[in-house]
């Protein structure tokens, strides 16, 4: 039997979060708020956190295109204890990651990067099994 959707997402998340030890957290989330898998530990609500990232993309999407920056390609908040990464995963989601204080942001990005275009790959080819 083929693995799910969320199974392959999880399994991504996963991987991101065991790649990159600064990742504490990690979740695809739709764009109007649905978290469509996570790795989030028991601290954090699901969807609470798929809330807050459709907001600051909706929000960062409509200042990216008003201010004439063009299309919105992430979205980060630094916090006095880390960091919040919200990239485009595709046209359908949104790659939202948990960093820690005091990381190699470069290094990072770069991981979560990787991991927001495997998401991308894996949700444009479940849409193409669908309606094929």
């Amino acid at each position: 039997m083929a693995e799910s959707r969320e199974a392959r997402l999880r399994s991504a998340l996963s991987e991101l979060v065991s790649k990159s030890a600064e990742v504490d957290a990690a979740a695809v989330v739709s764009m109007d708020g649905l978290v469509m898998a996570s790795v989030l530990p028991n601290t954090l609500e699901e969807d609470r956190l798929g809330a807050m990232s459709a907001a600051l993309l909706s929000l960062g999407e409509r200042t990216s295109e008003e201010l004439g920056r063009g299309e919105l390609a992430q979205v980060f908040v630094e916090g006095k204890e880390g960091y919040v990464f919200l990239m485009a995963a595709g046209e359908d989601a949104v790659l939202t990651a948990l960093v820690r204080k005091g990381s190699k942001l470069g290094l990072v990005l770069y991981d979560v990067k990787g991991a927001a275009k495997k998401i991308a790959e894996i949700i444009k080819s479940e849409f193409r099994i669908e309606y094929e």
